[in-house]
């Protein structure tokens, strides 16, 4: 039989739509019925679409996920988009070994598409050979010893704000109901101008601020989920058809990104300018001084030592400028507003904090003398554990594997297993926020603000793979946060100045704040959900 033209060009048709159908057949079979965790414990799917993600969308961060443990054990599964299973774990050698072999554990590809929408291919997005050069150069301007020459920063611009809150206080008749997290995105923009590019931003001087709102926009925590930006991330073949279908936030999320990556290429010429001394305003002299990021990392990169196939290119470096901005400013403007807010729900931790503080003769400390307040530090590390500014991370595996575990588990078929079995494009939640919170290594009372549980830490806390205090809040093993020195001494600065000052008050009932995540945790007042925000009402601290 002789097929006619027609007929065959429907056969190639035919063959052309068949295959992607079977390969997301596959996927979809080999991540949920063929999929190596189909026999672990875990709550039942929730939808064909969504698995159980819309039920931990509408809790607060954690909350569910934690739920879960309590009743399904420390090792368990449940459903993420399309009935796929997702690893969830809080089990120490697991996540250790997951952390630490950074090549065998990446970022989903979905995770780094919306990364990469705002950060470009920054150090936060890259994987492999290309993050380990990248970390390399840049890891010297992360230093102790460059963080202490950019305290004075942070304490500047912390006594700057200090000194626009009494007068907003003022003009409100003594007590004034402000946004702490507004004001914290002002100030924390404007250090990371200074200490990361040598350039005042001076956000705290204007009412407005275009890359201050770009960070709002690009970072709003929002109360719905829809599912087009997801369909975007999750299916990389539908993309081009997707990006044409509107949605509500992606003209504002373009003119974001657009703002910020027109500010950073400028950021990245004056830093290049000033260091090669090719423009005639430059001082040759100030410019051999600059000890900003950008500049050490672009000295770093032109350093004679450093072979020419091991340099970043210009668009690597013009990378790193959304990655400085945002990881230098909203995980420590975020993490200083719930600090705040915790001290409001404890004012004897509050008193407490202040009392210690007022030791200090000078509004203006050093690094080492932030770092000599013990019950400060406490108050840092208590806050960075129950409020960890980002909740969680994933990561997909890249070769089939098994997880050890420090406790052998039972699985729904009643078997003892001693290891997580994994396959290739399996996920695996990193769940930073509720190992920061995990009852079996910091007791019944880890969901409460306690800094004084730092004078004595327990035993277990020293198995969690955490870069630093003994918690996951900025993860371990090479993928660990590189700028975590730079947050810590910011924040300390800005509790310094800011508690030794004010008395401070939640000014709506705390029953009313809950929190909601983009990139970062940020707060959300229930009955005005479509902005992010932490009201509180702050009124001058008498010394008498």
């Amino acid at each position: 039989m002789v097929l006619g033209i027609s007929s065959i060009s429907g056969l190639l048709v035919a063959a052309v739509l068949a295959f992607p159908v079977y390969r997301l057949a596959k996927f979809l079979y080999d991540g949920s019925f063929g999929s190596s965790l189909r026999y672990l414990p875990g709550p039942p799917n929730k939808s064909l679409i969504y698995g159980n993600l819309k039920e931990i969308w509408k809790a607060e961060n954690s909350i569910l996920h934690e739920q879960w443990v309590q009743e399904y054990g420390p090792t368990i599964k449940y459903k993420g988009f399309f009935g796929l299973d997702r690893l969830y774990t809080t089990d120490t050698k697991a996540l250790n070994h997951v952390l630490m072999n950074s090549y065998y554990y990446q970022k989903p590809e979905a995770a780094r598409y919306n990364l990469g929408r705002i950060l470009g291919t920054g150090v936060l997005v890259v994987e492999e050979d290309k993050h380990k050069q990248q970390r390399k150069i840049m890891n010297p301007a992360f230093g102790t010893a460059q963080i202490r020459e950019l305290t004075e920063i942070f304490t500047e611009k912390s006594v700057e704000l200090r000194d626009l809150w009494a007068s907003e206080i003022a003009k409100q008749g003594g007590t004034g109901r402000i946004d702490v997290l507004a004001w914290l995105s002002k100030m924390t923009l404007d250090v990371i101008g200074l200490a990361g590019f040598n350039y005042m931003f001076d956000t705290l001087k204007t009412d407005k601020n275009e890359l201050n709102e770009a960070f709002s926009t690009l970072f709003r925590s929002e109360t719905r989920m829809s599912l087009i930006p997801i369909l975007r991330s999750m299916v990389p073949a539908l993309r081009p058809i997707l990006e044409h279908v509107p949605e509500e936030r992606d003209k504002e999320a373009r003119m974001a990104g657009a703002t910020m990556k027109r500010i950073g290429v400028q950021l990245l010429r004056d830093s290049k300018a000033a260091i090669v001394g090719n423009d005639e305003k430059v001082d040759k002299a100030s410019s051999l001084r600059r000890r900003d990021l950008l500049s050490l990392l672009l000295r770093a990169n032109m350093a004679t030592d450093i072979p020419e196939s091991q340099r970043m290119t210009d668009e690597d470096v013009l990378a790193q400028v959304p990655t400085f901005l945002v990881a230098g400013h909203e995980t420590t403007s975020t993490g200083t507003t719930w600090a705040l807010y915790a001290l409001t729900q404890s004012p004897e931790v509050q008193k407490k904090l202040r009392d210690e503080l007022l030791t200090v003769s000078t509004d203006n400390p050093t690094m080492d003398e932030l770092n000599a307040l013990p019950y400060l530090d406490a108050v840092v590390r208590e806050t960075l554990r129950i409020h960890a500014p980002v909740p969680s991370t994933i990561r997909v595996a890249m070769k089939d594997d098994i997880l050890p575990v420090n406790k052998p588990f039972t699985d729904t078929k009643g078997r003892v297993q001693t290891g997580i079995p994994i396959k290739k494009g399996q996920t695996i939640l990193v769940p930073i926020l509720a190992m920061n919170r995990d009852r079996s290594i910091w007791g019944d009372d880890a969901s409460e603000f306690k800094p004084e549980r730092w004078e004595s830490v327990p035993e277990a806390a020293g198995s969690v793979p955490g870069v630093w205090g003994n918690m996951l809040t900025f993860l371990g093993g090479p993928r660990a946060c590189i700028g975590y020195r730079f947050s810590l001494v910011e924040m300390k600065a800005l509790l310094f100045t800011l508690v030794r000052a004010f008395e401070l008050e939640l000014a709506v009932p705390a029953k009313d704040l809950t929190k909601k995540s983009s990139v970062v945790q940020r707060p959300v007042v229930i009955t005005e959900p479509d902005k992010n925000q932490m009201p509180l009402l702050i009124r001058p601290y008498n010394h008498l």
